[in-house]
This record gives C-alpha cells, structure tokens and sequence, in this order.
C-alpha cells in the first residue's frame, strides 16, 4: 500500500501561486509514476500533470506554461507549483501514485480556490 498527503491548497486571487506538495509513503518502491489530478464541481477528474514512466513530464495543455511538476525523490514528494492562476482552475486537486501493476493510488485531495 501507498498512503499520499497533499497539502498547501487554499484560497488565491487570479494571477497570483500555489504550491502543492505531496509526500507518499508505505510502499513506495512499488510506485511507477506520480501525478496530479483535479475535479471541479459538476466536472470529471482530469489528469493535470505528471511524471511519465520514462521520466519525463506531461501537462494538460489548460496548463501548460503556468504549471510545473517537480519531485524531491530524497523525501518521496511530488509538487505541484501553479502560477498565473485563473479562476477556472478552482478545483479540488489529488495527488495520484500508479504502482507496477497499474494499480492507483490517491491523496485526500486539497481544495485550490481562484478568486477573480
């Protein structure tokens, strides 16, 4: 098993940063990838970022040049820093692990709010 804690969400006016961070702990060398994801309210969860298996990085394009992935593999944490926010990424985001066998893990998820 893979426990994932998100936290720094909150509440930011439009144009302005947040960081999430999401430390994953337990059965950590079974992880393949890491990743984020987001739900905003009557909407499906949607994959915003994440670690790909080759290493690499992929963006939703809704984000792409104001999100940046990143990872601290020293303390078995994921980021997620969100600049120029707008108000159409309020939404709750998860933090997501994909083990070797496919089998997918998440966070509690952390509430973002946008202001305009």
């Amino acid at each position: 098993q893979v426990q994932l804690v998100e936290s720094g969400g909150g509440l930011v006016q439009a144009g302005g940063s947040l960081r999430l961070s999401c430390a994953a702990s337990g059965s950590i060398f079974n992880v393949n990838t890491m990743g984020w994801y987001r739900q905003a309210p009557g909407k499906q969860r949607e994959l915003v970022a994440t670690f790909t298996r080759g290493g690499n990085t992929y963006y939703a394009e809704s984000v792409k040049g104001r999100f940046t992935i990143s990872r601290d593999n020293a303390k078995n944490t994921v980021y997620l820093q969100m600049n120029s926010l707008k108000s159409e990424d309020t939404a709750v985001y998860y933090c997501n692990a994909a083990g070797r066998l496919l089998e997918q893990y998440w966070g509690q998820g952390t509430q973002v709010t946008v202001s305009s």
